[in-house]
């Protein structure tokens, strides 16, 4: 049973308790003719039996000259037994009623009406749930589960465009509040809005629960959509596979053994290494019909790390001397992927101050995964300012995520 039915049945089955307790003083002011089956229907709602009891609150309705007191008590007593049953029909004429004595206290009355949205949705007439959801915020009520149920009808009857626009407004008022949105309405929001999982408010309901509930699976799903946006360049795939392993989301053999031969391609040396080291670490590697040609990957990893230390100096020299800077923007990425951080990100600055760059929204992205990997409390100002419309920029958005995970 989902969160939302415990919560109707509960308040379903506290409303009818409620409104079925008879005080002393109500029982001596009612004649037996009627005090008498109202506490049969009493003892009858205790104990779960709801269609007895509304036999008995007619029972009581059937005597003869009643005075408005004792029609108030059969009309509660009604509301209470036909709550329970599930009569909304009779629990809303009994409503009515009680309603219009004007002896309904508004905390009582916004009970009564969350009760009754409740027993018309688990009727599954969405339609009139809706109704009484929408008259209970009118009336001043604000249940978080009540919210939750209008939302759901709306779902379920098929306007799916309210569910959206409801959500939304409610999910950037607790941002504006600084709360975090609930994790459920961000589900709710990617569920209704993945007919079109390009679309804005599924990309903004993914980006949250990321953002507020850093999950495996979010960021699975999230960076599937980010790759798959039209336009995104192959020249990205390694930062995908980046991406992935930083977030738990490699999902087999063929993904350590790609990444790292995407590492090898670039030069990125000890990025390589680290890769396929997890996926050996992890047991993905290593077994099968294809471990030998694993571990001969591993062996050659390895031998590249070696030379590319060797080298190290030698390249960084080179990379100074040259007139543009693409070269120091990626010496200085690799080392900031070697775990030198902070002289990573000296040499991709003084790369992009050099120029003449082929991408420049790739070095400024660079600098900031670079900044990022350093700790840098600047990150987030230079990934933001990322821009380009084949990766660059959505990339810039998910190490903007990545940081906070870090952190």
């Amino acid at each position: 049973m989902t969160k939302l039915l415990r919560f109707i049945f509960a308040s379903a089955f506290a409303l009818a308790l409620a409104l079925a307790s008879l005080s002393a003083a109500a029982q001596d002011a009612v004649r037996p003719a009627v005090g008498t089956p109202l506490q049969a229907a009493q003892k009858l709602i205790k104990a779960g039996k709801y269609r007895e009891a509304l036999e008995k609150v007619q029972e009581a309705d059937d005597a003869p000259s009643k005075t408005a007191n004792e029609k108030l008590l059969i009309e509660r007593m009604r509301l209470a037994a036909a709550s329970g049953a599930g009569d909304m029909a009779a629990a809303v004429k009994a409503f009515d009623a009680v309603n219009a004595s004007g002896k309904l206290a508004p905390a009582e009355k916004l009970r009564i009406i969350e009760s009754i949205a409740g027993g018309y949705y688990r009727a599954k007439d969405y339609g009139k749930a809706i109704d009484w959801a929408q008259r209970y915020q009118k009336e001043g009520g604000s249940s978080a589960q009540m919210q939750t149920l209008l939302l759901q009808a709306q779902y379920l009857s098929g306007d799916t465009a309210a569910v959206t626009k409801d959500l939304m407004a409610g999910i950037q008022a607790d941002e504006k509040a600084g709360r975090a949105p609930s994790e459920d309405r961000l589900k709710m929001l990617m569920s209704v809005s993945a007919k079109q999982p390009e679309g804005a408010a599924y990309m903004l309901a993914l980006d949250r629960l990321v953002t507020y509930y850093p999950k495996n699976e979010y960021w699975v799903e999230l960076i599937d959509r980010v790759q798959r946006k039209p336009g995104f360049s192959d020249r990205f795939s390694l930062d995908i596979y980046r991406l992935m392993l930083a977030t738990g989301g490699m999902r087999n053999a063929n993904d350590y053994m790609e990444m790292t031969q995407l590492a090898l391609q670039a030069g990125f040396t000890d990025e390589a290494k680290n890769a396929i080291e997890k996926g050996f670490a992890s047991g993905t590697l290593g077994t099968g019909p294809e471990a030998d040609r694993q571990k001969r990957l591993r062996d050659l990893t390895m031998r590249k790390v070696e030379e590319a230390r060797a080298q190290a100096a030698t390249k960084e020299a080179e990379a100074q001397a040259a007139k543009e800077g693409n070269d120091l923007v990626n010496v200085g990425f690799n080392l900031a992927l070697s775990g030198k951080g902070a002289q990573g990100v000296k040499l991709i600055e003084q790369g992009i101050a050099k120029g003449g760059l082929r991408r420049p929204e790739d070095a400024e992205l660079r600098l900031g995964q670079a900044m990022v990997l350093a700790r840098n409390p600047k990150s987030t100002a230079v990934l933001r300012g990322v821009t380009g419309n084949d990766g660059a920029a959505d990339l810039a958005r998910l190490w903007i995520l990545l940081s906070r995970r870090k952190g």
